[in-house]
């Protein structure tokens, strides 16, 4: 008979090591990529930094870029919802109050209503 416990652990165990064998290809990967890298690196060595250093700007600048215009449009889509709201709002307030008028004026017509009673 089976040990009904064992079986989640086995799973664990099994994803565990499965995440140690990724990672372990992810560094093997890694490095034979610095080796390639500088084995046919075109440039001497300060080429190559500040070559590197100037496509980092870049891609910070980009990525700030990307980050404001998202906030932008973030914003802005915040704004138009707040406004349609507000007119909900004002929508809603003016059936109340028109509600409310509908209804004085009812009672004002009608022949046996007494307001004061």
């Amino acid at each position: 008979m089976r040990d009904s416990s064992s079986k989640p652990d086995l799973i664990e165990t099994t994803r565990r090591n499965s995440y140690a064998l990724g990672l372990g290809y992810f560094f093997l990967g890694l490095g034979a990529g610095v080796v390639v890298g500088m084995l046919f690196a075109p440039r001497s060595g300060t080429e190559t930094r500040n070559y590197l250093q100037t496509k980092t700007r870049e891609g910070t600048d980009y990525l700030k870029k990307q980050g404001e215009d998202l906030l932008d449009g973030a914003t802005a889509t915040i704004e138009r919802g707040k406004q349609k709201l507000r007119n909900q709002v004002n929508n809603l307030s003016d059936a109340i109050d028109g509600g409310k008028q509908a209804y004085r004026e009812a009672v004002e017509t009608t022949p046996f209503a007494d307001p004061k009673t």
